[in-house]
């Protein structure tokens, strides 16, 4: 007979949830976009694809944020996939205290949308729905245009750190 496992008291507290929540390896996103000819961006993990019909995606957005009331009001977001190697450029779009592009390679869609460079994949999306989630919005993008480069790893997020894909033999 197997023994059941023990898990920890109610209510769980935030440092131990965020050590649960690192358990789960997701990608990384750059959701980006001019605002009055300046550039504003977000680095985002908590993306998902959602629905072939119509074309979605979602991202997880804090209520903290102060970027993403400048973004939800845009016509075009560009959603780039980071890849392999990009991890100080996601550093730097995630920074609060200095010039997040500064060092960041982008080019703009004609409608607005900001794509980063060297992306393993390039969505260009429009806000189609918002879900309040409790200290986060669930953002639902419909995409529009995309472009996507398999050959480019993406970057993982992990336990609070970046990490490489290595591929196992079949």
């Amino acid at each position: 007979m197997a023994s059941k496992l023990s898990i920890g008291p109610l209510p769980v507290d935030q440092a131990e949830l965020r050590r649960a929540y690192s358990c789960f390896p997701s990608g990384v996103t750059a959701v980006c976009a001019l605002d009055d000819e300046e550039p504003v961006g977000i680095a985002a993990s908590s993306f998902t694809s959602v629905s072939i019909t119509p074309p979605l995606v979602s991202v997880c957005v804090a209520h903290s944020s102060t970027t993403w009331p400048r973004l939800r009001q845009l016509p075009r977001l560009g959603v780039s996939v980071l890849a392999d190697g990009q991890e100080a450029l996601c550093r730097s779009l995630a920074a609060k205290d200095r010039d997040r592009f500064a060092d960041v390679p982008w080019e703009p869609s004609e409608d607005g949308a900001i794509f980063v460079r060297g992306a393993a994949a390039w969505l260009e999306c429009s806000v189609h729905s918002e879900l309040p989630a409790g200290d986060h919005d669930i953002v639902l993008l419909q995409i529009h245009r995309l472009t996507a480069d398999p050959r480019n790893e993406p970057l993982v997020f992990h336990s609070s750190r970046f990490r490489r894909l290595i591929a196992l033999e079949s």
